[in-house]
């Protein structure tokens, strides 16, 4: 098979992952389609797919999403599908064995993402190897175990499967905790408990490419800046740095779960011991995966060479200092902060910046991204739920 063959579905056309992997798949010759819940999302409104079909399912319908992406694998000729939604990712993975018959369906089999995907077997792997990573209590069978391990307060309190931070609760005492999990809807087979580190240093982010062999073939590090909502959020600038300790560390965790494919994994600085420690395994690209392109990696190639089962490319340098800036939020981030004016590097800097959506070859989903977050603040707003 030639690449000039091969149709390639993104079927998050939503997320902002859509814009360098559709770009990168056109250069590669490849024909793309994107899967789109509305007009406005930018898998719909950039002009690089050459089909861009309208989702009838709602988002987090599993059954009717699925019932989409088969039809379209039994009715017309993919050979690479691709996630960029955890819920996707999940989605696919579950239904990888069935869907494989069509297609190349490039996410890590179900066995290992139910490892990533589940907080607490992704900490107790990082526990069991020597992984840094945030303590987290195990085996807790009842709330004696939790009282008798006599943890340190503050404690982090959230879902063991969950997107984003869903859930997440920070209690400060015993009593706060106590109250928390007598909570009818909060059962302790379904939540962890960790340690809670203090966002007084950087968070960072891996993204990671392990080939069918397991071996490494990308190891791309960046920073997370500055991030909104200011009190724990998605990032508004991100940097790359290099950082061979977390690549180490990242590299070991994902050849333990027997990883496949594309990651991300997230990462806070503890201050306490200037340790980088996991956080979490993201089951996809990063939503930063732009960064990853402008610094010399391209992932696309990457899974198109899986793919067609050929030797994969390994980049073992990219260009450090690389920055990805999100100008909705951080427009947010900069009227939000106290230290607007002391942030490092600069707010007013753009030097070696790309913005995170908008390309002058690709103008058309920034704007209708914008016009999305309008509409999402303003029901926010309505709910009296805006940050």
């Amino acid at each position: 098979m030639k690449k000039d063959d091969i149709s390639v579905l993104l079927v998050d056309g939503h997320t902002n992952q859509v814009l360098p992997f559709a770009k990168a798949f056109k250069k590669l010759s490849c024909s793309v389609t994107t899967i789109n819940f509305s007009k406005l999302d930018v898998g719909y409104s950039s002009r690089y797919p050459d089909k861009k079909i309208l989702e009838t399912a709602c988002f987090g319908d599993e059954e009717g999403r699925l019932k989409t992406i088969r039809a379209l694998l039994q009715t017309q000729k993919y050979q690479i599908v691709i996630p960029t939604s955890d819920f996707s990712a999940i989605l696919l993975s579950k239904n990888k064995v069935e869907l494989s018959r069509y297609a190349y369906i490039a996410i890590a089999d179900w066995e290992t993402i139910q490892i990533a995907c589940d907080k607490y077997s992704t900490m107790k792997v990082c526990m069991d190897y020597g992984i840094p990573c945030t303590k987290t209590l195990l085996n807790v069978n009842c709330i004696q175990d939790i009282l008798d391990a006599n943890p340190a307060f503050p404690l982090v309190v959230k879902p063991r499967i969950s997107y984003g931070a869903i859930g997440f609760n920070v209690v400060k005492t015993k009593e706060e905790l106590l109250n928390l999990l007598a909570k009818e809807d909060v059962s302790l087979n379904d939540i962890i408990i960790q340690e809670y580190i203090f966002h007084t240093d950087l968070q960072y982010e891996a993204a990671m490419f392990i080939d069918s062999n397991n071996i490494t073939k990308t190891a791309l590090v960046f920073s997370k800046n500055r991030w909104f909502p200011i009190n724990g959020g998605s990032s508004t600038l991100n940097i790359t740095v290099e950082d061979k300790e977390i690549v180490t560390n990242c590299e070991k965790l994902l050849k333990q779960i027997n990883w496949r494919g594309c990651a991300d994994i997230d990462l806070i600085r503890d201050p306490r011991d200037g340790v980088a420690k996991v956080l979490e395994i993201n089951p996809r690209a990063s939503g930063s995966v732009k960064i990853c392109f402008e610094a010399g990696v391209d992932l696309a190639k990457q899974i198109l060479e899986s793919a067609l089962g050929n030797e994969v490319t390994k980049y073992d340098k990219y260009e450090i200092g690389v920055r990805l800036r999100r100008m909705h939020t951080d427009v947010l981030w900069f009227i939000y902060s106290k230290g607007r004016f002391k942030a490092r590097p600069s707010w007013f800097n753009f030097k070696r910046t790309k913005e995170h959506i908008f390309s002058w070859s690709d103008p058309l989903p920034w704007f209708s991204s914008t016009l999305q977050a309008f509409g999402k603040y303003k029901k926010e707003i309505k709910k009296r739920v805006f940050w």
